[in-house]
């Protein structure tokens, strides 16, 4: 019966739409918000948070197959008393998920990590975090470091950032955040980098910058194309990362969905969350899917949601097959293919661009290429899409006429 039960439960799973959101079973414990999340091995993890009656130190895993949520160690384990928090950053690293800084009760500052082991569900103190304490700041990871700052302290807003390295148990500066000192703003790792967008400086924020880590730099990227906002949530699934909810503003509680595209730096409106609105919710992607949870609009929530994304680049390639042909050719190019958005690029051999030189034209399966005005040889044909990126480059050979 259970092996059937799991089968219905995954089949389920993932019979649902892309650019869809279905709803999933609720978290366990009270309705809260201001929880930190992570994942590892394929699971997430939600922990702590602010529910009704006051700061929580609970975490609770979700495995996606199944559709179901366990009870885990909270954070410090049995002698865990004083840990109870929210707004503190969650962020995973190889097998092992952390929780740092945040707020409590009693203390409205924390500067300790902590790392939690599923081999043995059990939690371990680190070193503490080197800024100020702080809370409502963001985490993102690179290359099995994590990288934290931003936030609020007991003196302001904060732009410094810091990378911690889990085999060394250090702390190390580096360059602060491009944009300025605030708090509430999204984190979130995509392609070898880190992104830090919206937030709350004083004044509600939509700005959206990039962290390079092999020159430690900071670059803006275009603006969140929705209204300036914070608490707001985000995860990511190469080549796409996403931004939802939160706070805006117009002091609304948002529910619109945008999604990035690494490769065109391009945002794209996708379909809105089905919650409620609201902010201080959590998120974490899983098998390529996003979830999201919990939160506060005037009520606290227990709710929890999948988002089935449009397809990434390697389904989108797999399920939009493009022929080039003939090649070699004397007069023209077919471009085989049922994309209907695609950028054309043809470079000689020696790099310089001539796609004006040739004739290009949408036909019924496609596009066809007319020679024109190059002369015969050895040309590149790129294929782009403008929002999946560079599909393919194919060297094509025009040979002279007979």
């Amino acid at each position: 019966m259970r092996i059937f039960l799991l089968l219905i439960s995954t089949l389920s799973f993932v019979s649902f739409s892309q650019n869809q959101w279905v709803i999933k079973d609720s978290i366990n414990g009270a309705p809260r918000s201001a929880s930190s999340a992570f994942t590892i091995n394929g699971e997430g993890y939600t922990v702590a948070g602010l529910d009704e009656s006051g700061f929580r130190r609970k975490m609770y895993s979700y495995t996606y197959w199944q559709d179901d949520w366990d009870e885990e160690a909270s954070i410090g384990g049995l002698n865990g008393s004083g840990l109870n928090r929210g707004s503190a950053c969650g962020f995973g690293i190889d097998n092992k998920g952390y929780v740092c800084l945040g707020q409590g009760e009693t203390n409205p500052f924390f500067k300790d990590l902590w790392e939690y082991d599923p081999s043995t569900n059990s939690w371990a103190q680190k070193a503490d975090f080197i800024g100020s304490a702080r809370r409502q700041s963001v985490a993102f990871v690179i290359n099995s470091m994590a990288y934290v700052g931003t936030g609020i302290d007991a003196t302001g807003m904060k732009k410094d950032m810091y990378r911690y390295d889990p085999t060394t148990n250090t702390w190390t500066q580096i360059a602060d955040f491009g944009g300025t000192a605030r708090k509430e703003a999204v984190g979130i790792t995509m392609g070898g980098q880190g992104y830090i967008g919206t937030g709350d400086d004083g004044v509600y924020r939509k700005d959206f910058w990039q962290y390079e880590p092999l020159t430690d730099t900071w670059s803006q990227k275009p603006d969140f194309p929705g209204t300036p906002r914070k608490g707001a949530v985000g995860w990511s699934s190469f080549p796409s990362l996403f931004i939802c909810t939160g706070e805006d503003n117009n002091f609304t509680y948002t529910k619109d969905l945008y999604e990035y595209n690494y490769f065109a730096e391009l945002w794209v409106q996708r379909a809105d969350f089905i919650g409620e609105g609201r902010t201080n919710a959590i998120a974490f992607e899983v098998n390529g899917l996003g979830f999201v949870g919990s939160g506060y609009n005037g009520d606290f929530f227990d709710d929890f949601y999948a988002y089935r994304p449009i397809l990434g680049i390697e389904e989108f390639k797999a399920n939009n097959k493009i022929s080039v042909f003939p090649n070699p050719t004397i007069d023209y190019i077919t471009i085989e293919t049922s994309i209907d958005k695609l950028n054309i690029f043809i470079y000689s051999i020696n790099g310089q661009d001539v796609t004006n030189e040739l004739t290009i034209n949408k036909i019924e399966n496609g596009y066809r290429i007319s020679k024109e005005n190059i002369t015969s040889g050895q040309y590149f044909i790129r294929l782009i899409h403008p929002e999946y990126g560079e599909l393919q480059t194919e060297k094509i050979i025009f040979l002279d006429e007979k």
